[in-house]
């Protein structure tokens, strides 16, 4: 039988992986980052699972840490161009699609809250309330940035040459 650490904390690597990464853009950093979250997690595991929400806490640490490693580089990086696109883990996928490149091309063109909304909402599948909690904002902004996003993209595609 998996221990709750296992079954709920351990599970959330790839997830947490991807989030660190969008922040970093560097593999090595990512992965650090996330280590030193699991070893934060495992410190706490027995608070961990008295808690609400504890994909809510790990993704905050996670963000820390890429903060952290950020602040000690000096290093904050803005997404310039295509060419600079985070690589997408998605089971060993060689090519990202015109279509991803589409939706990362919209992302730049969104408010930096918007655009960590939508991200955090549509591509790692938190749920509003986790949303809210890591961003340490109101439910209610958060759904406010949601759709507004959405109606950005939507206006977006249909603007998009077919």
């Amino acid at each position: 039988m998996k221990t709750f650490f296992e079954a709920y904390i351990w599970s959330l690597r790839s997830k947490l992986y991807r989030m660190a990464y969008l922040w970093l853009k560097n593999r090595d950093e990512a992965e650090d980052a996330v280590q030193e979250a699991l070893e934060k997690a495992w410190q706490q595991r027995e608070l961990l699972q008295k808690m609400d929400n504890p994909t809510g806490w790990m993704v905050r640490v996670v963000k820390n840490q890429s903060l952290q490693k950020l602040r000690e580089k000096k290093k904050w990086v803005v997404m310039e161009s295509e060419d600079s696109l985070p690589e997408i883990a998605v089971d060993e996928v060689e090519e990202v699609s015109p279509t991803v490149r589409l939706v990362f091309k919209f992302l730049k063109e969104l408010p930096e809250k918007q655009q960590e909304v939508f991200q955090l909402r549509e591509v790692e599948g938190l749920t509003y309330e986790e949303i809210a909690e890591y961003m340490e904002i109101s439910m209610e902004q958060v759904k406010v940035n949601m759709f507004r996003a959405r109606k950005k993209l939507q206006s977006f595609l249909t603007n998009q040459p077919k």
